[in-house]
């Protein structure tokens, strides 16, 4: 049976069906974050003490302890930087805040001026906070802090963090700056030769809102544009080098001659800043792989040196039509660090399907650490890995993908509502501020 992939432009998307969409994400995920978080962990008592008076605030990467901090009116902080980076503690609406701490430096914050009541505090150098540097400073709480040794519960405090929390998950799909995954048109020479351009260079890169890093990047995003070509193409891909040091590319897990192989030595000269290179071969088959640099590749692939390339299609089971790919490129380290497709929750992209659907994900894994992806509510159907057909798909709600593999899922959009959908390594999708990582939804409409 002919295997049909219906255009994504078919699927009658309006701007008013993209609204409703966006509503519906807000409204459920807040739901969730109510009637409690199916993400959760748990946390180090010593997080949960009652501060005493005089008490020491402790800043890390990336938290801030204790969690609750108890104190009475008139009382004065003392903030340590433990953490092998810069930090300060500000108290949230005020103008109280530390200077910018080195590693290893203690500084007092008066907060005499603070009245009675519950205070959010945090650490204001970019992406901190969303890291998930914020804590909660309770002023004149007595001996009921937030949690103490004992069990009590400061209800006040408690709900404080829920709300941290749920407004966090409101904002997704929270805006930022660049998109990756956008298919390269190429150059078609008069012999028919696809040609691609690539230009390796760092770049702004936005992670999520006020997380703003400085990425090295396949033209200027994270993953780098989406090569797409045919069995039988001849495909040049053409790097520029505008890093500063030498790279080079390899096409990982795609056929190519020993020469365009791209091992820095073995195959061919490092790249160095300013120079050119050129990758030519014939593609071949159906491929699902990756191109990523293989030079300096354990800070320079997961800072962002990464891309999709694919030739053909992988092939589906017969009855299937595929309503659309999603390519979903994982990553853990890094400047990016922990993300989907460059992007960490809440500025992930959620997937929208309609009833029925059948919707393709291609997995990627270009971090450091197994990922087990898991999506709620719907089986994903595991048809290929690393670019090969599965001869007996099977289904799973929790798929195990290693650094370098690839996989490919087929999820039947059976059921109405939005299903969450996330690393289940808990700490690489929920922080002390709410979701974040690897955290995204799937959409059933």
């Amino acid at each position: 049976m002919r295997v049909r992939r219906r255009n994504p432009d078919d699927r009658g998307f309006g701007a008013a069906t993209m609204v409703f969409t966006l509503m519906t994400v807000v409204l459920a995920f807040s739901a969730l974050a109510i009637a409690g978080r199916a993400l959760s962990k748990s946390n180090d008592a010593s997080n949960r003490v009652q501060a005493s008076a005089g008490t020491e605030v402790t800043l890390s990467e990336f938290s801030i302890s204790p969690k609750m901090i108890n104190v009475d009116v008139g009382a004065t902080l003392s903030v340590h930087n433990a953490g092998k980076v810069t930090h300060n503690l500000t108290v949230q609406g005020t103008s109280l805040k530390t200077s910018d701490l080195a590693p290893g430096a203690t500084e007092s914050l008066d907060v005499s001026s603070l009245k009675a009541g519950s205070y959010t505090v945090y650490c204001a150098i970019p992406g901190h906070k969303g890291a998930g540097m914020v804590a909660m400073l309770m002023v004149g709480g007595g001996t009921s802090g937030a949690a103490t040794a004992t069990g009590g519960t400061d209800t006040a405090a408690n709900d404080a963090i829920d709300k941290t929390m749920a407004d966090r998950t409101k904002a997704f799909p929270a805006k930022t700056a660049g998109v990756g995954n956008q298919p390269l048109a190429p150059t078609v020479l008069p012999d028919g030769t696809k040609e691609f351009d690539l230009t390796a260079k760092i770049a702004d890169w936005e992670v999520e809102p006020g997380k703003t890093v400085k990425a090295w990047t396949y033209n200027g995003t994270v993953p780098g544009p989406l090569i797409k070509v045919d069995d039988g193409d001849n495909v040049k891909v053409v790097l520029k080098n505008e890093l500063p040091e030498s790279t080079v590319i390899h096409f990982h897990g795609i056929t190519v001659p020993n020469a365009m192989d791209g091992v820095p030595d073995i195959t061919q000269p490092p790249i160095k800043p300013g120079e050119t290179f050129t990758y030519q071969f014939t593609a071949h088959g159906s491929e699902l792989g990756m191109y990523h640099s293989h030079h300096h590749a354990e800070h320079q692939v997961p800072d962002g040196l990464m891309g999709v390339f694919q030739v053909g299609d992988p092939p589906v089971p017969a009855g299937v039509i595929v309503t659309q790919q999603i390519p979903m490129v994982l990553n853990d380290a890094g400047v990016v660090g922990l993300s989907l497709n460059g992007k960490s929750f809440p500025a992930t992209a959620p997937i929208v399907a309609k009833l029925g659907d059948w919707v393709e994900i291609n997995y990627f894994d270009e971090g450091l650490q197994i990922h087990p992806m898991h999506l709620h509510g719907l089986p994903q159907l595991v048809i290929g890995q690393d670019g090969f057909a599965v001869p007996n798909p099977y289904q799973v709600d929790t798929l195990m993908i290693a650094p370098g593999q690839r996989f490919t899922v087929l999820v039947h959009a059976t059921e109405k509502g939005v299903w969450a959908f996330h690393c289940h390594i808990l700490n690489h999708a929920e922080g002390d501020s709410g979701m974040f990582g690897m955290v995204t939804a799937f959409v059933v409409q």
